[in-house]
């Protein structure tokens, strides 16, 4: 089963489904909403990640819980997507990017499955290449790039943002760790679709909103599902 975790821009995936059943997932880290949904004679789990409304606020997202219950439901393969900032002028707002790293600055986040035992998962390849390879046929993407998680909910200071891109970040936002992590430890492939929705602190000219974020995801929308249409068609089932 394919898994898509989406944020702002992906919640119209379960109107243009062929069946939609909603159904109330039990894990050991909370409850879970998952809508299970007929595409292409696909079964997809789709999960809206801030919630109905756009409602839980980075910082407060139950990333065990929602890996859990997709781990739980079938799922083999998850696609995600993040709306990030751009520290990389070759990665200008309305661009997707296909991340390949990631640097974690988030803080106060449940990050691990194994709090009673010792386990050291290799991230030295954290998105899954097949997916990513999959996605490259799908839509105008660019692939390649490192994704900086923050805590949030506040957006990043200028100096933050000049010494990530020091250290070799490309986009910055707050929802992809411990997503991806997680992800691997349930030994599932992941790999995440990110909306570059501006320029990041310092980069942009303008003082950063929310509803800049919401309006460059709504412009994109069409555009979006229509990648994550063509990658439910084509993605090879036998990646797990």
């Amino acid at each position: 089963m394919i898994g898509i975790i989406g944020g702002s821009g992906v919640y119209e995936i379960t109107h243009k489904a062929d069946s939609c059943v909603n159904k109330t997932v039990k894990t050991d880290y909370g409850e879970v909403e998952v809508s299970i949904l007929d595409i292409f004679s696909k079964k997809v789990a789709f999960i809206p990640r801030h919630a109905s409304g756009h409602s839980i606020p980075p910082h407060k997202i139950n990333f065990r819980a929602n890996i859990d219950a997709l781990k739980s439901v079938g799922v083999t393969k998850i696609i995600a997507t993040n709306s990030v900032g751009s520290m990389n002028e070759e990665m200008p707002p309305g661009s997707f990017v296909i991340p390949n790293d990631f640097l974690d600055f988030s803080q106060n986040r449940a990050k691990t499955f194994f709090e009673d035992k010792v386990v050291h998962i290799d991230v030295t390849e954290p998105y899954c290449p097949a997916l990513r390879d999959t996605l490259a046929g799908c839509g105008d993407v660019i692939l390649g790039g490192t994704y900086v998680c923050t805590e949030g909910p506040r957006f990043e200071t200028p100096a933050e943002i000049k010494m990530f891109k020091m250290l070799g970040g490309d986009l910055v936002g707050m929802t992809g760790l411990p997503e991806v992590t997680l992800a691997r430890e349930r030994e599932m492939c992941y790999n995440s679709i990110c909306i570059v929705s501006n320029y990041a602190s310092g980069i942009s000219e303008q003082e950063l909103t929310i509803d800049e974020v919401f309006e460059m995801v709504a412009k994109k929308e069409v555009e979006l599902l229509e990648l994550i249409y063509n990658f439910i068609k084509n993605v090879d089932d036998s990646i797990d």
